[in-house]
């Protein structure tokens, strides 16, 4: 999701030192050597007019990953070098990025759980927090996809195939998918929130025979706002999904639902048992899914959502995503509402 543009200072070139709540992920061989100069330029940094320097490609070690760097100590700010190798439009102001790390032992070692983030960053401008949204099982490509809102964002926006960004994942923890077999699946989604859940379908929808029913609720403005358009086109051709499309207002040529998605979420009478909830878009959605959630009995160990959208450093440094005493970059992102009801309300 896009969230959180900030800038970012210069750094010596180091490996990256791993931190609690990390997964073991890529295994690179730390290796100081040349990496390949950016096609960006202009993205790329130097010398300010504050005299402050900016992080530029030459600073990165390939290869010097948080899992990579294990046992060195370093910088723990300092991303993987990747390459974009494809951009997909999905709405007017969203575009998913695919990328592949620059390192191929990387590439190859690199895993997530669904669920999980990685901070994207374009060297000399900064980072943000997105979910991993490609498929876990995809080893071809990481996807990211960014909401254009603020000075990062806009500047990965104008970024080309072949140009050169940072990846710092993955980061937090992912949806305990294991905990969930043998269970029925419900997504309620809306907007932009497809992104934070786009790994955990593809991952439940992969492993199909593992879950009960599977029910996807996801709404958008209007047709032109909805994200991911060919996966809708699957969810709704599978016999084994039940999936649900609305927009909040009718429009000409639309043949789908039209409502909002807490209001659609009530006529569809999901029923609780052996159910499980996983919920994410704008907060003022998520706060009547809830509330509708709680009209149709479900618990709060049953109800599942994502904030990774108040992390900051992505790695328990910074204290910015505290909720009393828990860090979402580090006990999170993915919280049950019964986790979340211990905390102090601050959704």
């Amino acid at each position: 999701m896009a969230k959180n543009d900030k800038r970012k200072a210069a750094s010596s070139p180091a490996q990256a030192a791993d931190f609690p709540g990390r997964e073991a992920a890529a295994r690179g061989n730390g290796e100081a050597r040349k990496a390949p100069a950016a096609r960006n330029p202009v993205k790329t940094g130097g010398v300010q007019s504050d005299g402050r320097r900016r992080m530029t490609i030459d600073d990165i070690r390939p290869g010097a990953t948080i899992a990579a760097a294990r046992n060195a100590a370093g910088n723990p700010y300092l991303p993987e070098p990747a390459t974009v190798v494809e951009i997909v439009p999905e709405t007017h102001n969203i575009k998913s990025f695919r990328v592949r790390f620059d390192d191929e032992a990387v590439m190859e070692n690199f895993s997530f759980a669904p669920g999980q983030v990685g901070q994207l960053g374009i060297f000399g401008v900064g980072e943000s927090t997105f979910a991993i949204n490609s498929s876990p099982s995809t080893k071809e490509y990481l996807q990211f996809s960014v909401m254009r809102t603020g000075e990062v964002t806009t500047a990965l926006h104008n970024l080309s195939v072949g140009d050169k960004v940072g990846v710092r994942a993955p980061m937090g923890c992912g949806f305990p998918v294991d905990e969930w077999k043998g269970k029925k699946i419900l997504y309620v989604m809306g907007g932009i929130g497809s992104a934070a859940l786009r790994a955990t379908i593809h991952y439940t929808l992969e492993h199909r025979d593992d879950y009960e029913d599977v029910t996807i609720i996801y709404g958008a403005r209007s047709p032109e706002d909805l994200t991911y358009k060919y996966d809708i086109d699957d969810w709704v051709e599978r016999k084994d999904v039940n999936a649900v499309i609305t927009i909040d207002r009718e429009v000409p040529g639309w043949d789908k639902r039209v409502g909002f998605v807490p209001a659609v979420l009530e006529e569809e009478q999901p029923r609780p048992k052996d159910t499980i909830a996983i919920t994410c878009g704008p907060p003022i959605m998520i706060k009547f899914v809830l509330q509708s959630l709680e009209k149709l009995q479900f618990t709060d160990d049953q109800i599942y959502t994502t904030l990774e959208k108040r992390m900051k450093c992505g790695i328990g440094i910074c204290g910015r995503c505290n909720m009393g005493p828990r860090y979402v970059c580090v006990d999170g992102p993915v919280f049950s509402m019964t986790e979340l009801r211990e905390l102090p309300d601050e959704m």
